[in-house]
């Protein structure tokens, strides 16, 4: 076999066998296909596309490149979700306790972020002691026991995945469905789950910013997880304003802190009412997301899920004390109020330039050299048709250093005020289901 070959069956249009693509995931990762070949073969994939068979073998090549992660010895059907990112999402934290709450076992292999705020371990790690740093024998335990458990991601997970994205990065080829799909998909497989539930952002603020692509990218995952033996569905949620209210790591703790309370943001705790019903569902723990959601919230009101959140963190080394003092968990040194500089209706709030204001404080990461300051952050006070009187706090900034202009004219840029009243825009687009 030759790539060249393949390369010219792809560039013109024909479906490649499990055989060939099995081939060129290999030879690349053994590094015996040069980058140049490899990017003509994903610019040939970007402009021709894969059929759903390809998707498939392609999504199980990159799965079978590094280790796979065995969860047979966990008891019960184990549901994942994944999201595809967004600013102020905080679901991770608030359905890991939430649905273990009900019975389903959540064993979750997260990583750090890179971008506006940390990813879901650089969060919980504002929880003093709290650590991912476990075997996979202890991890195992731990969902048997506790139905709950996260550990760091594998170092060789999907290795495929991780070369061919940083050549997609720099060859103009990341937004492609088949290539995207497949890299996501690979990931939640290779990491064991039974089911997998996918929340897909559609907005300012998300990576498929078109509704129609948003649908598009679910539907091609969705295929692919049932195609290789994983039920899978998809939420499409918007992100064209930040989730919830808080966007920064420790604040974000306390929001999911008050959604399983009971108090969260509307918007924050509807979404994971609506994944969480689905992974109820598909855990077998319920007949209809109707049954599904009841449980849910029967979990919140009674107690149970910040109970169950509280041993899931001394679990592994976390100081549980938090979820009923908040007040322990990072504390920015200033707080600055971002003031309303006109009356009016809240119209549009720029989802990924907000996401950039909290970056410029040291929530997240501009490179993986970056170290993440777990205090700071924004904390939206308005959110779209919210009405607003003129010197009204439309943000709080949690900062660490006392002169936040710049972090004030980034916001200022990204909340429009109008005189006309605006309609909300809808939490939750679609579903796909098959």
């Amino acid at each position: 076999m030759r790539m060249v070959d393949l390369i010219e069956k792809k560039r013109d249009g024909h479906a490649l066998t499990k055989e060939e693509i099995s081939f060129i995931i290999n030879e690349y990762t053994k590094g015996n296909i040069p980058d140049y070949q490899m990017s003509a073969f994903t610019m040939a994939v970007y402009f021709q596309g894969m059929t759903e068979q390809e998707r498939a073998d392609l999504t199980l090549a990159m799965v079978h490149s590094g280790d796979t992660i065995d969860l047979s010895k966990i008891e019960g059907i184990k549901v994942d979700k994944h999201s595809t990112g967004g600013v102020g999402d905080t679901t991770t934290l608030v359905l890991a306790p939430l649905v273990a709450a009900v019975g389903v076992p959540v064993a979750k292999m997260s990583g750090r972020g890179l971008g506006h705020t940390g990813g879901t371990i650089d969060k919980l790690e504002a929880v003093a002691g709290f650590h991912v740093e476990i075997d996979n024998e202890e991890f195992i335990r731990l969902v048997n026991k506790n139905k709950v458990a996260v550990i760091g991601q594998s170092g060789n997970l999907t290795p495929a995945d991780k070369k061919l994205y940083a050549l997609r990065d720099v060859t103009a080829t990341v937004n492609s469905i088949p290539l995207i799909a497949s890299s996501i998909m690979s990931k939640k497989i290779a990491a064991g789950a039974d089911a997998i539930v996918l929340d897909v952002k559609t907005g300012a603020g998300a990576f498929m910013k078109d509704l129609e692509e948003a649908r598009e990218l679910a539907k091609a995952m969705v295929d692919i997880g049932n195609n290789v033996g994983r039920q899978t569905m998809a939420v499409i949620s918007d992100m064209s304003q930040p989730l919830g209210f808080a966007i920064g790591n420790s604040l974000e703790v306390k929001e999911a802190i008050d959604t399983l309370r009971g108090n969260g943001p509307s918007d924050l705790e509807e979404l994971c009412l609506t994944l969480g019903s689905h992974m109820v569902v598909l855990a077998k723990k319920a007949t209809s997301t109707e049954e599904a959601r009841s449980m849910l919230k029967e979990a919140i009101s009674s107690g149970k899920a910040l109970d169950t959140l509280k041993l899931f963190l001394s679990a592994q080394g976390g100081d549980a004390s938090v979820v009923d003092d908040p007040s322990k968990l990072p504390q920015a040194k200033y707080i600055v109020e971002l003031e309303a500089q006109e009356a009016g209706y809240v119209s549009e709030i720029i989802a990924d330039s907000i996401g950039t204001a909290a970056m410029l404080l040291g929530a997240g990461r501009a490179t993986k050299e970056s170290t993440i300051d777990l205090a700071v952050g924004l904390e939206l006070r308005k959110k779209i048709g919210d009405e607003v009187a003129q010197g009204e706090s439309l943000v709080t900034i949690h900062s660490n250093f006392e002169n936040v202009q710049e972090v004030k004219d980034k916001l200022y840029a990204s909340i429009k005020i109008s005189s006309n009243k605006v309609e909300v825009p809808p939490l939750v687009y679609d579903r796909i289901l098959e």
